[in-house]
């Protein structure tokens, strides 16, 4: 196995609408991350995965992208972007950019051009499509934030794809013109210095040239045959590869809905030519009553199988991405763990210790360092994400299903857990802002944030700086063979690392009860790693306190 800075490296994903505003506006931006460069290297992370900055009409908070080669003026300038890249480079961190090419804005130039005429020069950068007649879409696909994936143009008479927002055209990349737009736009944040690229649901670039109605899911058909992993997806990215990545030492990862560990493989294999590593979603696609809308806990069994499966499998022939929350899910405490107060810090130390000592690259989401926690929505005002309010309006507000039904399922996994603001301090805002918040701030800042868990040698913030100098210092939790141990439980997650002579075997409660544990006999006496609890681990036969973990190491 090839051994690379990129899957030895921690990773931290900033949302930087969320992280800190410099200026008063209530909105983050460039100037506040710099500004907190410091924070970060003492955590002892290695890169920042920025969510994007470029310009945008923020229809989706930026994943709606104008022009990929200025600056949202949300977030500054260009020349504030030129510093935190190179004050960032000053402290050994490297910068790695959301890359967002399966759809642009309906307001970048191409598209704006695409739509004037069917004869224009832009026309064909999109896909567009004749209504099977006047009032119907070409198909029954349903778009990722509700509604039709299509949307009729009056100006040409015709519709045009948008998997996400009307206001998110899918580009066609069967066009050999955008591809070439594209690499030309990567090259030139390459040579300014970036350090790789998170490609934007990657594996949806391609489609079938058919485009056939989908089987019906809920009020509309389903895209996802016919526009994941698609037929000409690993050509592009390996044109992509040949022509842009292979060029640079950077570092790429795919977010690939739909993805199997064969085609992981495909898309991250070590000599495939595609990408470094995928964000693969199985561990947190919890599909329950209402689509994706759910308040219910994955059985901790169905949650391992899954972990499992990407561990032994991409063994020696691809790379994972270890992750359990993003901008895009609720916050990993309160899914995955228990935010209540007297279980909140155990756990979220718990889920580092499971996570980080897996094999792959961990990613670190703001605020997770800390603990942060889901926000107590009141109603659906408090929404800001287009996609929950979306969700309201076609399940609830339509009469569909009554309000206290889709309630606790719409908070559970609100995208807007995620973004509510960074919590740095207890003062007013929790000073991430001196202005006007754009999203309410979670109330718990006062117990929950920055300052009180950095001076605090017992807390959330530094188990998590313990577990990333324990990376640094032991290859084999980068590189280890992971074998699962007690599979049918449903309260303990145990398994073991072994790179030659060494061995780690990884116990994690997820029980807010009292569970017994027999230690096997190689790991008896063996020194403890590290443990979120104070407990000595000499005796074979020992009961697990809620939500402890621990890591025995044979050296």
């Amino acid at each position: 196995m090839n051994r690379t800075w990129w899957k030895e490296a921690v990773i931290y994903q900033i949302y930087p609408r969320s992280f800190i505003d410099s200026n008063g506006d209530g909105i983050g931006d460039l100037n506040g991350i710099t500004s907190r460069l410091d924070y970060l290297k003492y955590l002892g992370i290695d890169v920042i995965w920025l969510s994007p900055v470029y310009k945008s009409p923020n229809d989706d908070n930026g994943y709606d992208i104008s022009d990929y080669q200025a600056i949202m003026d949300d977030f500054g300038t260009m020349e504030d972007f030129d510093r935190l890249l190179a004050e960032a480079h000053k402290r050994d961190i490297r910068i790695v950019m959301d890359l967002v090419v399966n759809h642009t804005s309906d307001e970048h130039k191409w598209f704006m051009e695409s739509r004037k005429s069917k004869d224009n020069a832009y026309r064909d950068y999109y896909i567009w499509r004749e209504g099977k007649d006047a009032q119907t879409p070409p198909n029954n696909w349903g778009a990722c934030f509700g509604g039709s994936a299509w949307e009729y143009d009056k100006e040409t008479e015709m519709y045009y794809l948008h998997l996400f927002s009307k206001k998110q055209p899918d580009l066609n990349w069967d066009n050999p013109k955008v591809r070439e737009e594209v690499f030309t736009m990567m090259k030139w944040w390459c040579d300014k210095g970036i350090d790789g690229f998170r490609m934007d649901v990657i594996s949806m670039i391609s489609k079938t040239k058919e485009m056939p109605d989908g089987k019906v899911n809920g009020l509309y058909g389903d895209y996802g045959p016919f526009s994941m992993n698609g037929p000409n997806v690993h050509q592009y990215l390996q044109e992509m590869n040949e022509k842009v990545l292979s060029k640079y030492d950077i570092m790429t990862v795919g977010e690939t809905p739909g993805v199997t560990t064969e085609l992981a493989k495909q898309y991250a294999g070590e000599n495939t030519h595609e990408l470094n590593m995928v964000f693969q979603f199985e561990h947190v696609e919890d599909g329950g009553k209402y689509g994706k809308w759910t308040d219910e806990k994955v059985p901790l069994t169905t949650f391992k199988n899954i972990m499992t499966r990407w561990q032994t499998q991409l063994y020696d022939t691809a790379w994972n991405s270890l992750f359990l929350d993003n901008h895009d899910q609720p916050r990993a405490v309160s899914r995955f763990g228990d935010d209540r107060p007297e279980h909140r810090e155990n756990s979220a130390k718990m889920l580092a210790t499971c996570l980080h000592m897996m094999q792959g690259t961990p990613y670190i989401y703001q605020g997770e360092e800390l603990g942060m926690t889901n926000y107590p929505f009141q109603s659906p005002e408090d929404f800001r994400d287009i996609e929950s309010i979306n969700a309201y309006e076609e399940w609830c507000a339509s009469g569909r299903v009554p309000h206290e039904k889709f309630w606790p399922c719409i908070i559970a996994k609100s995208r807007d857990n995620a973004r509510t603001p960074m919590q740095w301090d207890n003062t007013k805002h929790a000073g991430f802002t001196t202005g006007t918040p754009w999203i309410a701030l979670n109330p718990n800042y006062a117990e929950i944030n920055a300052k009180t868990e950095t001076n605090d040698s017992n807390s959330v913030f530094h188990y998590y700086k313990k577990l990333i100098t324990l990376r640094k210092q032991n290859p084999i939790m980068v590189y280890g063979k992971y074998e699962p141990l007690l599979e049918d439980s449903e309260d303990l997650f145990v398994y073991t690392r072994t790179l030659e002579k060494e061995k780690l075997l990884v116990v994690c409660s997820f029980s807010d009860r009292e569970v017994p544990f027999i230690i096997p006999d190689e790991f008896i006496g063996m020194p403890c790693l590290i443990s979120n609890m104070e407990n000595t681990y000499d005796q074979q036969e020992i009961t697990l306190r809620p939500y402890e973990a621990f890591v025995l190491h044979i050296k």
